[in-house]
């Protein structure tokens, strides 16, 4: 028998197990959808179906997206690289669509295990000083680990005025009388890793003038310093190179993929990853300061062979925060 498009309020009633009375409280302080236009009322049964979907909690986190074919949903943290790259994909595979959602590492994280993104780009970085994300996805998916690929390394740092006119040299240098700046979002791992510095050097963030003042992007906050709206950002090297600012370095950061397990294999992803080793790709990361492509499309999880950590980035990585520099940049 076909469903009625159409339910009464003994129906609906029946439909959600609940007395007739109720239907009613729902209509009025929940929003369920209904309508008197016949003089009675009547109630969707396609509305009532999505109405009740919306309020279900503890979804599953292997939801599938809704219909989105040909569509690559990309969520988390920020990056220049990444942001070409996407660009790079829907020239080269015009029957797919690569979108972002900049909402920050631990943003891209929550996004993943909802169902709502096919990965998530984080930077988070570890207590051990060390190891980025996986103890952030751990706890996200309550320890069912989804996939991670390394997307690059990059240089983490201060973005200054041209001639560092403040005399900015380390993160220290923020807690002074006249320093201003401007910040990333709470959730970011540029946030994360900025207030781990300032703890290292024993300033409040209290104390800092412009803390609380955000910009959602690298590029926004380089901006902001250009402007001469603020005397330093937290920010990858890659935007000083971009804007003509000058620069003091904090670390080298391993900036991942994080992916489900059941959405790797889908053909839109591994277009993606697979344009990694493309020449087109490496030939654009090298037009940018600041980024190292040595683990780039390696998978992290689960474990393949520790690679080598030898060299500007993979040194710099291991060695935790290094204010006299990243050195061999």
């Amino acid at each position: 028998m076909e469903e009625k498009p159409f339910l009464g309020t003994k129906e609906v009633a029946q439909f959600l197990d609940v007395n007739e009375k109720m239907v009613y409280t729902l209509v009025s302080e929940k929003g369920l959808p209904a309508t008197k236009v016949t003089g009675k009322w009547l109630f969707p049964r396609r509305l009532v179906e999505q109405w009740l979907e919306g309020h279900i909690i503890n979804y599953p986190r292997s939801a599938k997206l809704p219909s989105s074919q040909g569509i690559l949903v990309l969520v988390g943290s920020h990056d220049i690289l990444l942001e070409r790259t996407m660009a790079l994909f829907n020239r080269v595979f015009p029957d797919h669509l690569a979108v972002f959602g900049n909402v920050g590492s631990m943003g891209g994280l929550r996004a993943l295990s909802r169902g709502l993104c096919h990965a998530a780009s984080s930077h988070l970085l570890q207590d051990d000083m060390e190891e980025y994300n996986f103890d952030f996805a751990a706890l996200e998916f309550g320890g069912e680990m989804p996939a991670v690929v390394n997307f690059c390394q990059r240089e983490q740092g201060l973005l200054l005025g041209k001639g560092n006119p403040k005399a900015i040299s380390c993160v220290g240098d923020l807690g002074r009388p006249g320093v201003r700046i401007v910040n990333r979002p709470a959730g970011t791992g540029t946030r994360s890793l900025l207030d781990r510095e300032l703890t290292g050097a024993g300033i409040e963030a209290a104390r800092v003038e412009g803390y609380d003042r955000e910009c959602r992007g690298h590029l926004d906050v380089g901006m902001e310093v250009l402007a001469g709206r603020a005397d330093a950002a937290p920010a990858i090297r890659a935007v000083a190179g971009l804007l003509g600012l000058d620069f003091v370095p904090i670390r080298w950061e391993r900036y991942d993929l994080v992916i489900c397990r059941e959405r790797f294999f889908e053909q839109g992803v591994q277009f993606f990853l697979g344009l990694l080793n493309e020449p087109a790709f490496r030939h654009m990361a090298a037009q940018l300061e600041g980024y190292d492509l040595r683990l780039c499309g390696k998978m992290l999880y689960p474990h393949q062979p520790k690679p080598s950590t030898e060299g500007p980035a993979g040194a710099a990585v291991r060695r935790g925060s290094q204010r006299e520099g990243a050195e061999g940049t």
